[in-house]
């Protein structure tokens, strides 16, 4: 949930400490003859409570000592309950836990360390190495993913094919930049408003993916940038040609169609963005349209640019009384054939493959576990869990890199900017 990652956590971030240990005494095993009751907590939509009201029957009925009381907002409201709770050291049992807030929950000690629970309580067998690790911060496991997600591209074959463009079918950055001029080119011959994609540097996301082919990440676990000043200026000026040719998608255009996208307003042929989102660009585009999902460019050979990115995760608090019965309900939502059958890909991709082989998968969700087994040989290591404050500097890239295609800012300027904002978020 990347539009929750500005939400404030003063009363956390101002703690410091570490997950909070297992109970002492070996491995933790649950008694079935002990009535006990836990609380568990979500976020989504009255599609989404519904499955969980089913799958916590199905659970309770499997687990009949254990009672679940469900605990469900919106987003928006779901990570300031939380931060109450946490101040407070009151979080429920079982705490649905997104990428950007668990360093955070992780640092200030609410959350339980679950190395213990692994293999005993909560299997693992069934989940990628490289997915499970995304749960461990500064090396102890305090979240275990419950969905994934990769970064891909997506093209809009239906605009290409009206072209007569090819679809980008692979290659370096620079060959995708000068593919997008085509695109661009082709459709201004037309007399069409079409573009050959978005400026790919207003992501992030795209900046880390070079940086990871290059052997770096964008911060290490004690926060320290794998870039400087020149990386970032080369970045953001790599697509310089063709945003002074206007062969990208104007800002303006693109400030126009919100809260669509470029892309979903079929403006743009191609975008990079996470694999999940093809559903609702589908949904946006409507009848007559075809999307394609590819890798996106590789400059480096051999780089291991991608990974399966934890879409949401499950912790147990750290003052939780009954933290092995948590570790249960923990397994049979992330494992279970039950969970799958009632999920599907409602909260994501599965991360477990018994839950996923599980799951009825529709054509779109099939493309997407097609996709994410075809890019294996890309795939690397999740990288550290976001710094705290991580969601502000996101934002403050966007907005940069967004002044850059108006113009109201040079590449040096946005640099200089963007280093002065870091410097205030990792040494708050």
């Amino acid at each position: 949930m990347a539009g929750m990652a500005g939400v404030a956590l003063a009363a956390l971030v101002g703690l410091t400490g570490c997950a909070s240990a297992a109970p002492a005494g070996g491995t933790p095993t649950l008694d079935p003859d002990e009535d006990v009751s836990i609380s568990f907590t979500f976020w989504g939509n009255d599609v989404r409570a519904k499955l969980y009201d089913e799958a916590i029957a199905a659970f309770e009925k499997q687990h009949p000592n254990i009672d679940v009381k469900i605990l469900f907002l919106a987003p928006a409201d779901y990570w300031e309950k939380r931060q109450i709770e946490a101040s407070g050291g009151g979080l429920p049992d079982v705490v649905t836990m997104d990428l950007a807030y668990l360093r955070q929950y992780s640092a200030s000690g609410s959350l339980l360390d679950l190395e213990p629970y692994l293999g005993s309580i909560i299997q693992t067998d069934a989940i990628d190495s490289q997915v499970l690790s995304a749960g461990a911060v500064d090396g102890t496991t305090t979240a275990i993913p419950l969905s994934t997600n990769s970064w891909g591209m997506f093209l809009n074959t239906t605009l290409l094919e009206k072209l007569g463009i090819d679809a980008f079918d692979g290659g370096t950055w620079d060959d995708y930049y000068e593919w997008m001029g085509e695109v661009s080119d082709a459709a201004e011959a037309e007399g069409v408003d079409v573009w050959g994609g978005v400026d790919p540097t207003t992501r992030i996301e795209n900046f880390e993916l070079q940086l990871r082919a290059e052997g770096d990440n964008l911060f290490d676990d004690d926060g320290t940038p794998g870039f400087d000043e020149k990386r970032l200026a080369e970045f953001w000026n790599a697509i310089a040609d063709q945003r002074e040719a206007g062969q990208v998608v104007p800002q303006q255009r693109i400030v126009e169609v919100q809260p669509l996208t470029a892309f979903d307003s079929a403006l743009s042929a191609s975008d990079t963005t996470w694999d999940n989102t093809g559903a609702g660009f589908l949904g946006n585009l409507g009848e007559g349209y075809d999307i394609q999902l590819v890798a996106p460019p590789l400059s480096v050979d051999g780089g291991k640019d991608l990974y399966l990115k934890a879409s949401q995760m499950y912790s147990i608090a750290a003052n939780s009384k009954q933290p092995a019965a948590a570790a249960t309900l923990i397994d049979f939502l992330v494992n279970s054939p039950e969970s799958g059958e009632i999920f599907g890909t409602n909260r994501g991709l599965p991360a477990s493959a018994t839950a996923r082989d599980a799951a009825d998968l529709d054509e779109l969700s099939q493309t997407i576990a097609d996709y994410e087994a075809s890019i294996s040989d890309r795939l690397g290591d999740a990288p550290p869990v976001p710094i705290v404050g991580y969601g502000s500097l996101h934002e403050k890239f966007r907005e940069l890199a967004e002044e850059i295609n108006f113009g109201t800012l040079t590449v040096d300027q946005a640099v200089d900017q963007f280093f002065a904002e870091m410097d205030v978020v990792l040494n708050q």
